[in-house]
């Protein structure tokens, strides 16, 4: 069973649809997909159907509700749906920011506070301060990364319209990211050489387990 919300920016309520629809593709066996009305399958859908507002439900290629569900609703129409058994290994993102998006981008501003206040305090970017080497690294991995981390695994699959992996695979790219930042930025403060070389190939592996979360996302693009 495929369960599609039609949805748009400016749309308060689609995001309360959405949640609904989410907790039902938590338990249930469903591919849930959440169109806005701006993407070309979004407009194809409104085209087809005479869809005229949204949130709507479409089930199967058919219309069948308007406006947001209610959990008992939305339960009633995936009632033919076998429970699911497991959480799914890939889904559709929609407007509202996942978790391990939302952690992302607070920790780059995080970064950012703390790599500039460490600049500030350590003789400058144009210094020699024990602190402007770890600071610029925290700026750069930190910083720089974690951002494109939190918009890239929220924006490219809505861009797109694929499904990302996210879960455990998510939440450990964030992990060694972290790891690998803090390690890399004391290695440098101590210094030790083998706590940067450690945080370098932390950072690597997140950079490699991103990579292979977005493939998917870029080559359905490409089909």
């Amino acid at each position: 069973m495929k369960v599609q919300l039609l949805v748009s920016e400016w749309c308060v309520p689609c995001r309360d649809a959405e949640q609904v629809w989410q907790r039902i593709a938590e338990r249930k066996d469903i591919a849930f997909e959440v169109l806005d009305v701006g993407q070309p399958e979004g407009r194809e859908l409104v085209s087809r159907l005479g869809v005229r507002t949204v949130p709507s439900t479409i089930i199967d290629g058919t219309l069948k509700h308007l406006g947001v569900p209610t959990p008992q609703e939305a339960g009633a129409l995936t009632a033919q749906a076998a429970e699911r058994a497991a959480a799914p290994a890939a889904h559709y993102v929609g407007l509202s920011l996942e978790p391990t998006s939302a952690w992302a981008i607070v920790s780059s501003a995080l970064y950012l506070a703390a790599a500039g206040a460490a600049l500030a305090f350590g003789g400058g970017i144009a210094g020699d301060g024990a602190w402007r080497a770890p600071a610029l690294h925290a700026y750069g991995l930190g910083f720089v990364v974690f951002l494109v981390f939190g918009l890239g695994e929220h924006l490219l699959p809505r861009f797109t319209g694929a499904p990302i992996r996210g879960g455990a695979a998510a939440w450990a790219q964030l992990a060694l990211a972290h790891a690998g930042t803090v390690l890399l930025a004391a290695g440098f403060a101590v210094p030790v050489r083998l706590l940067g070389l450690a945080g370098g190939v932390l950072a690597w592996l997140a950079f490699a387990l991103f990579a292979a979360r977005l493939a998917p996302v870029l080559m359905a693009r490409s089909d």
